[in-house]
C-alpha cells in the first residue's frame, strides 16, 4: 500500500533511471535496467495484471515476427553471406573511395531491409571496421563510411514496419496492417533516405579518399570461421549459392506484405520463411536448428516487453493525457500540420529519452485523441519518421546508435559527440522536414 501512495513518483523515476542507465552504460545488456524499471512500475500499481495481458497481446505478434527475422540473419551469417556481400561491395568499388561510399550506404540499407535496424548495425559495423582497417585508412577517413553507414542503416527502418520491433508494436496499437503502412510510407521514407545520403556525401566529400589500396581477393571471406577448406559450398559456386539465398530471403520479405494484404497472419508467415531457411542450412552445413537457442538475442523480447510496461505505467498516470492536450489542436488541422507536428514532437522526445519509449508514448497518445482514421495514420507515420530519422541528431536517440558508438570505440575509431553532432545537426533536420512534407503530400495524393 505504501508503494502505491508513491505511484506517480516511482513510475516517473523508474522511467528516468532506466533511460539514463541505457544511455550512459551502453555496454550493459539493456534488458537488465528495463526489467528492473518494469518491476518497480508493477510494484507501484500504475500497471495492473490485467494491463500485462493487454501488453502481451500487443507485442506478441511483433516479437514473433522480429525473432523470425533474426533467425534468418543468423542463418545468413552461418553461410558467410555478410562477408561475401562486403567482398562484393569492395569489388564493385573498383579502388574508388567515392564509389565505396555509395556502395557502403547501399549495403547498410539492404541489411536493414533484410534484417532490422539493430541487427544491421551489429552486422555491418564490424565488417566495415575490418574492411577499412585492411584498406589502411586513417581515423578521419574511416568516419565518413562508418557514420553514414550507421545513419542510413538506422533510418532505413522507416520505409517498412517489419525492420523495427517498435514500429511493429506501434502498428498493432493503431490497428494498421503492414501492407497499408508500406503503401503510405515506402515512397516518402525512401526519398528521405536518398536525400540523407546525398547530404552525407556532400558533408564528407572533401574527406573521402579518391583511391583505395588494393586488398587481396578473399581476404574478408577467409576471416569467417565457417568458410574454411571443409565448407560444403565450393568457391566457384559461392556467388550463385549466395544469390539463391538472397532471392529466397527477398521472397520471404515480400511474402510478409502479401500476407498482410490477404489478412494471413504475418508472424506465422515469418516463422514459415525462417523455418525453410533453417532447413536449408541444416541440409548444406549440417548445423541443427538447436543452436538458435543459444544464438537468439532473447533479451530483445525482455527489453521490448519491459519498456512497454514502463510506458504503459506513464500512460496510466496521465502522461499521454498531457500530450493530448498539447498536441490535439496542432494535429487536428491539415494532414501537413499533423505530419510536421507529430514528426517534430517524436524527434524531440526520441533525442531526449531514446526512440523506443518515445514512439510508444507517441502512439498511445494518438489513439486517445479521437482523430479521424486518416489523420491518425499519417500522425503515426510521422511519428515513425521522427523516431527512426529525427532521433539520429544525438547518439543517444536510438539504441542502434548507442550500440554503434560502443562498437566503433572497441574498434579503436575515435569519434566525439561534437564530431557526430557537426554532421547530424546539418543533415538530419533537413531530411526530417523534407520527409514529413513528402509524406503529407503522398498520402493526400494516394487517398
Amino acid at each position: 500500500m505504501m508503494l502505491q501512495d508513491f505511484m506517480i513518483p516511482i513510475t516517473i523515476l523508474s522511467f528516468i533511471c532506466t533511460i539514463a542507465y541505457i544511455i550512459f552504460r551502453p555496454n550493459v545488456n539493456e534488458s537488465i535496467p528495463a526489467t528492473v524499471g518494469a518491476i518497480f512500475v508493477l510494484l507501484s500499481g500504475s500497471v495492473t495484471i490485467h494491463d500485462l495481458g493487454k501488453i502481451t497481446e500487443t507485442i506478441g505478434g511483433a516479437a514473433v515476427t522480429i525473432m523470425a527475422t533474426i533467425v534468418m540473419a543468423i542463418v545468413l551469417e552461418s553461410f558467410g553471406f555478410f562477408y561475401w556481400a562486403a567482398e562484393k561491395l569492395l569489388e564493385r568499388a573498383k579502388g574508388s573511395g567515392i564509389r565505396l561510399f555509395w556502395y557502403t550506404n547501399l549495403f547498410c540499407f539492404l541489411m536493414t531491409l533484410f534484417v532490422n535496424n539493430d541487427g544491421s548495425i551489429l552486422i555491418t559495423t564490424p565488417i566495415l571496421l575490418m574492411l577499412l582497417h585492411q584498406l589502411g585508412l586513417k581515423n578521419h577517413q574511416k568516419i565518413p563510411y562508418l557514420l553514414s553507414g550507421a545513419l542510413v542503416a538506422t533510418a532505413s527502418s522507416a520505409p517498412i514496419g517489419v525492420s523495427n520491433i517498435v514500429n511493429l508494436i506501434a502498428l498493432k496499437i493503431v490497428h494498421m496492417d503492414l501492407y497499408m503502412q508500406t503503401a503510405m510510407m515506402f515512397v516518402p521514407a525512401s526519398l528521405g533516405l536518398v536525400l540523407l545520403t546525398l547530404l552525407l556525401f556532400f558533408s564528407f566529400y572533401r574527406v573521402l579518399p579518391r583511391k583505395l589500396a588494393p586488398i587481396k581477393v578473399g581476404a574478408l571471406h577467409q576471416t569467417h570461421p565457417l568458410q574454411d577448406i571443409s565448407s560444403p559450398i565450393p568457391i566457384e559456386n559461392r556467388t550463385k549459392f549466395m544469390r539463391n539465398i538472397l532471392i529466397f530471403v527477398f521472397s520471404v520479405r515480400i511474402s510478409l506484405f502479401v500476407a498482410s494484404f490477404i489478412h494471413f497472419p504475418v508472424p506465422l508467415m515469418a516463422v514459415i520463411g525462417s523455418t525453410f531457411l533453417l532447413g536449408w542450412r541444416w541440409y548444406y552445413l549440417k548445423i541443427a536448428p538447436t543452436d538458435m537457442i543459444k544464438k537468439m538475442p532473447w533479451y530483445i523480447l525482455v527489453f521490448a516487453f519491459s519498456m512497454y510496461v514502463i510506458i504503459y505505467g506513464l500512460h496510466n498516470i496521465g502522461l499521454t493525457q498531457m500530450l493530448i492536450q498539447l498536441m490535439q489542436p496542432l494535429v487536428s488541422g491539415s494532414l501537413l500540420d499533423a505530419s510536421l507536428m507529430m514528426g517534430v514532437l517524436l524527434t524531440i522526445l526520441s533525442n531526449l529519452f531514446n526512440n523506443h519509449p518515445a514512439l510508444m508514448v507517441g502512439t498511445l497518445t494518438l489513439t486517445n485523441m479521437g482523430l479521424d482514421p486518416l489523420t491518425l495514420k499519417i500522425s503515426y507515420l510521422a511519428g515513425v519518421i521522427g523516431s527512426d530519422m529525427g532521433s539520429l541528431i544525438l547518439p543517444i536517440g536510438t539504441l542502434a546508435t548507442i550500440m554503434w558508438m560502443h562498437i566503433i570505440k572497441k574498434g579503436k575509431v575515435k569519434l566525439s559527440w561534437a564530431e557526430y553532432l557537426k554532421v547530424t545537426i546539418t543533415v538530419i533536420p533537413i531530411t526530417l522536414i523534407f520527409t514529413l512534407v513528402i509524406l503529407a503530400f503522398w498520402v493526400s495524393w494516394i487517398y
